[in-house]
């Protein structure tokens, strides 16, 4: 894993992203990174009444995210890589889906201006999954802002992020099948990820593991 310091990993929610995240950062001793959702306090009230609080959710995450990567070290005398479970892009897939266009406009402008002072991944690795294990794995773990979330909601989302990393092109990019696996319980599933990781591809490369 020669020169690969900052690794991002993403995914729609309940991809298991955080959960892999700090799994891999105990394993290579890593700095973690998580993002800070839970803080908006417009996210209950978002899953109630998307339309209404859409714009105040997203600039709220906007800002959030910006503060928090334009905080990351350059070095760091302890650790040798950092691990964050978002990247600074993807709230663009949330925008497009959710912000009316008068609203999308004035977050494009701002969202440009941020994005120029942030430090980009030297991997980003993105879990995709199919809807329905995302919809389950999201009632299982039964956070009470998600009860509200809409099946319709997630298959969007999906769609959304599917889209965005096939067109994805700004680092190099592992894009993990994770349907037939579950790297946080077994860890042979989570041993082959992390394989994965240490020998990074140079452009783009997806990834389907073989069960057994």
């Amino acid at each position: 894993m020669k020169g690969l310091y900052y690794i991002a990993i993403e995914g729609v929610i309940g991809a298991g992203k955080t959960s892999l995240a700090r799994l891999m950062a105990d394993k290579l001793d890593a700095r973690l990174i998580l993002e800070e959702s839970e803080s908006n306090p417009y996210l209950e009230d978002f899953y109630r009444d998307p339309r209404r609080y859409a714009f105040q959710i997203q600039l709220f995450f906007l800002l959030s995210r910006y503060r928090q990567l334009l905080d990351l070290p350059q070095t760091d005398l302890f650790h040798s890589t950092l691990i964050a479970d978002y990247i600074f892009l993807k709230d663009k897939i949330f925008a497009y889906l959710n912000l009316e266009k008068r609203d999308l406009i004035l977050y494009e402008k701002v969202s440009t201006l941020l994005e120029k002072e942030l430090p980009k991944p030297d991997l980003v690795i993105y879990l995709q999954s199919g809807t329905d294990r995302l919809i389950s794995n999201i009632r299982n773990r039964n956070k009470p802002y998600e009860r509200h979330i809409s099946s319709e909601y997630i298959k969007q989302l999906n769609e959304g992020y599917n889209d965005f990393f096939f067109r994805y092109t700004e680092t190099p990019l592992l894009v993990i099948n994770t349907s037939e696996i579950d790297f946080v319980r077994n860890e042979e599933d989570l041993n082959d990820l992390i394989q994965q990781v240490l020998h990074p591809p140079a452009g783009m490369k997806y990834y389907v593991p073989r069960k057994g």
